[in-house]
């Protein structure tokens, strides 16, 4: 793996779905109402045990998301809880993905797919300013992640988590995950999944009916039915590759969250939209360990 592929990694984690989506730039048209999904946790007494906060992991620069519930929100926590905790520091987590990402011996990516998606992957190759033997030392999720940000045009920096993380700077912050047990969600995959993988991001690629701006706005104004859908659908239609990205997560997220919960400090609780829609949701698998999770509606900018 080149030297030039390890360092762009440094902005690609979490590019994928709208569990970690990345958007295009508004070019001016009105945005919804900002309504992220916004929640409050209590317990059997009805006490407040804390809040979560839908993200999404990449914004145009002019996206005005916050509102006086979030701020309010964000003052009264006590500490953030996050998927990963130092996406600030890419030289960190572009050396974990290196050390996950590069292995010997595959054959040149446009042979991981489908003989009808290898013009269009490498189409996609050359839009990247990438050549199929830069992915020579590569395992195919990593090739797949690195593609699918060449399609977005969001600035990570804009990131929702990433602005929490910095808003708790002074206060303590507890990761879910981590760079490396994320990365290593998409590098345990089997190599049939890894290429339904990429093979989802060539399609998605060329679908002249894909639309980032649709779930921007939906998860802008908090349209459940929009976010659980792009849950479903896409490369997140695979069997496989949802249990992996959303399920086994929401289930192990949803056993340590148990744990924060039932200490004194409130958390706001900050992780992809994705994962608080559906029937696989992280509020309803708090909801079956007795809390009850409900949705703060927004109406005001600060």
């Amino acid at each position: 793996m080149t030297p030039r592929l390890i360092k762009q990694f440094g902005t690609l984690l979490g590019a994928l779905a709208i569990a970690g989506c990345s958007e295009a730039p508004f070019k001016g048209e009105p945005q919804p109402a900002p309504n992220p999904l916004l929640y409050e946790i209590t317990n059997s007494n009805g006490d407040v045990e804390g809040w979560m906060l839908g993200t999404i992991h990449a914004l145009p620069d002019d996206v005005e998301w916050r509102t006086k519930e979030i701020d309010n929100i964000i003052s009264q926590a006590d500490l953030a809880v996050v998927e990963v905790a130092n996406l600030d520091d890419s030289d960190a987590v572009a050396a974990t993905f290196a050390r996950l990402a590069a292995s010997p011996g595959h054959p040149e990516l446009t042979q991981r797919v489908d003989d009808e998606l290898r013009l269009p992957l490498y189409e996609l190759i050359a839009i990247s300013d990438y050549s199929d033997h830069d992915f020579s030392s590569t395992e195919t999720w990593a090739a797949a992640l690195m593609l699918a940000r060449t399609q977005a045009t969001g600035n990570p920096q804009n990131g929702v988590d990433r602005a929490i993380i910095r808003d708790f700077s002074a206060r303590n912050i507890t990761e879910l995950e981590g760079a490396f047990d994320q990365l290593r969600i998409f590098d345990t995959l089997k190599e049939a999944d890894q290429r339904v993988l990429l093979e989802g991001v060539v399609i998605e690629a060329k679908d002249p009916a894909s639309s980032p701006e649709k779930l921007r706005k939906a998860w802008l104004s908090g349209d459940e039915n929009v976010l659980a859908s792009a849950t479903k659908s896409g490369i997140m239609a695979d069997p496989e590759l949802y249990q992996a990205l959303i399920v086994r997560r929401n289930q192990d997220w949803a056993e340590r969250l148990e744990g924060i919960l039932a200490r004194t400090p409130k958390p706001l609780i900050a992780v992809g939209a994705g994962h608080l829609v559906g029937t696989d949701s992280l509020t309803s698998m708090l909801e079956t360990r007795g809390y009850s999770v409900r949705r703060i509606a927004q109406n005001s900018l600060p």
